[in-house]
Order: structure tokens, then sequence, then C-alpha cells
């Protein structure tokens, strides 16, 4: 342990990537290899703490829907006050702490104490875990774009986006909005995407990954009978299909339905 005299106060935000521990950086285990404290989320891979020093102090900071250890401002305020009593914190997030991870926020309050800061990116589930099915986000004469969208906003209501992003053809990811699949249905058919593509990926990259595919029209009831759990992501449109299991015929669905 550092003593109190050598302490230089530091902030490291690391993504730990969708689950796998072998999917984070090399910079993200140097990172938590120097750490005095880590502070880190319930996404994230616990076998990934064991790169951490033997002093270093470990602390789960998750939070799961309303299912919260720490506040926001609880967690800013911890990172501030341990960087100046221990040194060196490692803010240990699922993904990339930029996408959907408060990692901004974090660093702009360090800032605010002129803590020297560090960001080192994550490979977002929104990005890895579809392509580990083989879904890919993008594919040429597919479609030409993809929107990540957060399921549940700040008010505990569905984004506003996926309305815009259902009137496009755009590839659609949405995050922590399993709890919000029968209102993303809804949305998706008021425009007349009933039979889009959808797959819903829980634990993705891990190896009790599970996968339900299907259709706008048909999901909610695949979901249940496949009793896909949080965490999870929503995968949207036409580029599904290309995924080895979807169903290509009506023959198929009707096998998979019953």
């Amino acid at each position: 342990m550092k003593t109190r005299h050598n302490i230089y106060p530091k902030l490291t935000l690391v993504g730990a990537g969708p689950g796998d521990i072998d999917l984070i950086t090399v910079k993200g285990v140097e990172a938590i290899a120097s750490a005095d404290v880590i502070l880190y989320d319930a996404l994230v891979n616990k076998e990934l703490l064991k790169y951490a020093p033997s002093h270093a102090v470990k602390i789960y900071v998750g939070k799961r829907n309303s299912n919260h250890t720490y506040t926001q401002d609880q967690i800013n305020s911890l990172i501030v006050d341990f960087a100046f009593t221990y040194g060196h914190v490692v803010r240990l997030k699922g993904g990339d702490s930029f996408v959907f991870g408060r990692g901004y926020e974090e660093k702009a309050y360090a800032d605010l104490f002129n803590i020297e800061t560090e960001v080192v990116p994550g490979i977002s589930s929104s990005i890895a875990v579809p392509a580990l099915q083989g879904i890919p986000l993008t594919n040429r004469g597919t479609n030409e774009s993809f929107w990540v969208i957060t399921g549940t906003t700040s008010s505990g209501l569905l984004s506003n986006d996926v309305k815009l992003a259902a009137q496009s053809t755009a590839t659609v990811v949405i995050l922590m909005g399993l709890n919000k699949l029968n209102e993303i249905a809804d949305v998706f058919t008021k425009y007349e995407k009933h039979d889009t593509a959808i797959a819903i990926i829980q634990n993705g990259s891990l190896k009790n990954e599970k996968i339900a595919l299907g259709t706008i029209d048909t999901i909610v009831d695949i979901a249940s009978r496949e009793k896909v759990a949080a965490p999870a992501i929503i995968v949207i449109g036409d580029v599904v299909k290309l995924h080895e299991q979807f169903p290509a015929s009506l023959s198929d669905w009707k096998y998979l339905l019953n």
C-alpha cells in the first residue's frame, strides 16, 4: 500500500467488454494490475479481479434494475475519496464505459477535483454480442446504418428514439430493454414492421449464452417460451435473418412456434 505522502490520485475508466474475460483489452488488464482501488459493476466478470494487486481494495457498486448498491452520486464521491486516500482508482464497467455506462459523468466529477483521468475503451456488447452470434450490424445490400438505444430512460419510460428508429431501415440494437419488449413490439407494429426479424441474446459471450429468434409479431411468445432473461440485448432488422438458425420458411416458423 502506498504511504499517504506518496499518494497520487488518479481515475482510470476501464471497459471490461461484454462478459468473456478474454475480450478485455490488454490496456484494460494493465490498468487493473496497477490499481489501488477497483470499483466494479454488476455486468463485470469477477474473474477479471484476479489481475488486481493483492493490496487493491475491491468494492462492488453495481446497479441492476431497481437494486442499486450505491447511487450514482455516491459512486462519484467514492471515486474522489478513494483517489485521495489510496491513489489509483479503476472504475471497471461492463462493455464500454462511454456507451450507457455513465463514464463521462464520473470523469467530469473527478475533473472537478483536478484528479488525473484516463479512459480505456472496452468492447461494447451492442457490437460484440450480435457478432458472436453471426449477426452483422451492417451488411452490404441489407442496411446502411445501425442505432444503439437504451430501452429504458432515466424516467423509466421507453426511449422515444425507438419510435424514430422503427421508421428507418437501420439495424436497431436496444440495451436494457427486455422488460419493455411488449412496448417495443407495439411500436414496430405501429409502423408496419410486424414481420421484421428480431433476436434477443442473453448473457452474450458467456458459456450460458441463450438466443431467441423471431419476428416482431412472434417474439413476445417466443421469448416467454424460451425464458430469456436479463442481461440481454435486442437486435431488430433484416440482418438478423443472416443468423444460421433463423427460420427460412413458413413451415419452419410453425415448427418453431409449436
